[in-house]
């Protein structure tokens, strides 16, 4: 699992920011921090209040100057919607082929639903040189972030 200190793993995925793009993490390290939060599929009860609650603190990462980058398996054009239907603020990752998961070592299943390779809820924060300074995963895809653990370290980071 990548830790505090670790290199961030770099990857390319399709981005859901209104129209589909392409993001490169090394690309967007002039964003730093950058916030990486995964979560398992939109639409879902906890991965939607997730995204919402970071939609509403939005104004804590922009004050430190980070930016928030949501990770699932979903389609850009599902995350598209996602975004729409929540007014998210910030962009969604689509990591469909697992790559992004698989490199962070943040795949989990739903064995009794038959869902394999979903993200467990975690976050990562990024600072501008590339560098994890920030990780937390959590096995119990109820349990959401401490909200306020992330800004403050979004905030360490860009110091």
């Amino acid at each position: 699992m990548v830790s505090v200190g670790d290199e961030a793993p770099d990857f390319t995925a399709p981005l859901a920011d209104g129209d589909v793009g392409s993001f490169t993490l090394s690309d967007h390290l002039d964003e730093a921090p950058v916030v990486l939060a995964f979560f398992p599929a939109a639409f879902t009860g906890t991965c939607t209040t997730e995204m919402c609650t970071f939609r509403d603190q939005m104004a804590n990462f922009e004050d430190v100057g980070a930016t928030v980058y949501g990770i699932s398996i979903d389609t850009p054009f599902t995350l598209n919607e996602f975004r729409d239907q929540n007014d998210l603020n910030f962009g969604l990752v689509s990591d469909t082929n697992r790559e992004i998961i698989d490199a962070y070592d943040v795949s989990m299943d739903f064995a009794d639903l038959g869902v394999r390779d979903v993200a467990k809820r975690a976050v990562f924060v990024v600072d501008g040189s590339g560098t994890v300074t920030y990780a937390w995963v959590s096995d119990d895809p109820g349990v959401e972030p401490d909200y306020d653990a992330v800004a403050a370290a979004a905030e360490e980071a860009s110091a």
